[in-house]
């Protein structure tokens, strides 16, 4: 326990932790629950047992939770303990345990607390009480919340900055089809200024711009023009309606690949997201914008209203349009709405969907937008023993990430004198071919060039995804001196836009290592003097990649 953990609590002005501190403060640092907030989630949290301590007065409503004793791990942890019963909404102490992932979690409402359905996750937790000895030093627990007055207090907003929690870039995708008709097409513009207000558009909160779909998708406003809710109040107040069919899968894929640059108001690391209102139902296919808008990283709602009768379902190309639209298939990014009629109870509820990020399953993160390369030693000092111990660090940096076809991608090449490319990152696109592909290297055994394979795997293995969307690295992982010099070819990888990682084990030269990786060397080099010690690296290399994305 450090002084300044001492000084960031006083910081906080914790006063248990500073009754603890008298009477006890080593004693205090070892045993003290760490405070999170009451959205943070599963993931936030980094060690696989960790004791925190939940706020009070977290608002129900406005949790996410997927599972039921078992959560996937963008579950908030608060949420998932008052759901399992573990504490209630006066807050308290929780044990996190982090599990595996898994499939089909599924929806229990329970502690008033609506949990949602998820079909896979990779990585899950589960929780249950904890002693926070810290509080319990002191006679009395406290929250991080304030004390409930019986009002929730009211948050000052600036106006101009906007709603700082719910930062989205969105694009209202509007119904102007034959459809819809003048009538309805007002009331839709109605709703749709409604929603806009609650968001709080802001400088620094959500922005959003309006693509009309009929015959031809038509740009009304991007997210770069209006940065006030009044300014895109009278801008949709203004729109006309244009008519003919209503092509929605046409304007999905345009809007998915034309409006969000950064030339036209788009944000770095801010979620994309594209509202679609469709009345009745679309007039083309969905099914193909859907898997391009996911692949650029855009999280798609269908808000539908007036869905098709018995009689009228023949006209539908695909009665299952909604579900190959929206992000995920999971309930949460379709939206239904009776009728254009009596519309502002909708209001709210679709405005919390928008501004809950964590729940924004397509958006790019590092967990889903990387390629990552394993160059592996597989010379003879090695040894069949500890290559296995290598294939079990890759395995274990390999299970962190969301492998698919539109999301990361892992390869894997082998090394000695020669190069064997064990598969590429086409090969396999779901996390289990993946690990079974890794469990199957057989190790060759030999010399040590490990040079001729970094320029090997630049040019072969990363060469083919230069142009793709998604970021490059590369870790190689050797136990000894290359027969070749290294700091060429590492050199020209990285010029070639390939962070290098460099992971040196018994007799890898520490010289060697820093010459093969990115800057700054310090936080890209790893070295450990037993192969049993990979596996205390794998975190680190994770959090490297994330930060590096």
């Amino acid at each position: 326990c450090i002084i300044d953990e001492v000084l960031t609590f006083w910081q906080e002005k914790n006063e248990n932790f500073l009754g603890c501190l008298l009477q006890d403060w080593r004693s205090c640092c070892n045993q003290a629950s760490t405070a999170i907030t009451c959205f943070t989630r599963g993931l936030d949290l980094r060690k696989g047992t960790e004791d925190v301590l939940c706020p009070a007065n977290c608002p129900l409503w406005q949790f996410y939770v997927f599972g039921d004793g078992v959560y996937a791990s963008l579950s908030s942890v608060c949420g998932a303990a008052i759901h399992s019963g573990v504490i209630t909404n006066t807050g308290g102490a929780v044990r996190v345990q982090t599990l595996p992932g898994q499939e089909n979690y599924p929806a229990v409402n329970a502690n008033g607390i609506q949990s949602q359905v998820l079909s896979r996750w990779a990585s899950s937790f589960s929780v249950t009480g904890a002693r926070n000895t810290a509080l319990e030093a002191v006679g009395r627990s406290v929250s991080t919340a304030r004390p409930s007055t019986g009002k929730r207090p009211k948050k000052t907003v600036d106006k101009k900055a906007g709603n700082k929690d719910c930062k989205a870039d969105i694009a209202f995708l509007i119904d102007g089809s034959y459809n819809i008709g003048q009538r309805r097409f007002n009331l839709q513009k109605n709703f749709v200024g409604k929603v806009a207000v609650m968001l709080g558009i802001g400088t620094e909160g959500p922005h959003v711009g309006v693509v009309q779909a009929s015959e031809h998708p038509k740009i009304e406003f991007y997210l770069k023009n209006f940065t006030a809710a009044k300014e895109v109040l009278f801008a949709i107040k203004e729109l006309g309606f244009r008519g003919g069919n209503s092509n929605t899968g046409k304007a999905l894929k345009y809007t998915a690949q034309k409006f969000f640059s950064l030339e036209n108001g788009a944000r770095k690391g801010i979620p994309k997201i594209i509202v679609v209102f469709l009345d009745g139902w679309p007039s083309d296919d969905l099914e193909e914008a859907g898997i391009v808008a996911r692949e650029f990283g855009v999280n798609v709602f269908i808000v539908s209203v007036a869905k098709p009768t018995t009689e009228e379902l023949g006209m539908v190309q695909d009665i299952g349009f909604v579900d190959k639209a929206v992000c995920r298939n999971n309930g949460f990014f379709s939206y239904q709405m009776p009728t254009w009629f009596g519309t502002t109870k909708y209001v709210k509820p679709l405005v919390q969907k928008l501004c809950s990020h964590e729940q924004m399953l397509c958006s790019k993160t590092c967990y889903n937008s990387v390629n990552i390369g394993f160059l592996i030693d597989g010379s003879s000092s090695v040894g069949e023993s500890n290559f296995r111990l290598v294939l079990e660090f890759v395995s274990n940096v390999a299970k962190a990430f969301e492998i698919s076809d539109i999301g990361s991608k892992v390869a894997a090449v082998q090394f000695t004198y020669d190069q064997r490319t064990e598969f590429s990152f086409t090969d396999h696109v779901t996390k289990d071919k993946v690990l079974s592909a890794i469990r199957n290297i057989r190790y060759m055994s030999g010399g040590t060039a490990t040079g001729d394979a970094i320029s090997f795997t630049t040019r072969n293995v990363f060469g083919p995804v230069k142009e793709g969307p998604n970021k490059n690295f590369l870790v190689v992982l050797t136990d000894g001196q290359s027969y070749d010099d290294v700091r060429g070819p590492a050199a020209a990888a990285q010029k070639a836009g390939i962070t290098v990682f460099s992971v040196g084990v018994a007799w890898a030269p520490l010289d060697d290592l820093k010459d093969m990786a990115s800057e700054p060397r310090e936080s890209h080099t790893f070295f450990t003097r037993e192969f049993t010690g990979l596996e205390q690296m794998v975190p680190d290399i994770i959090r490297g990649i994330s930060r590096a994305r």
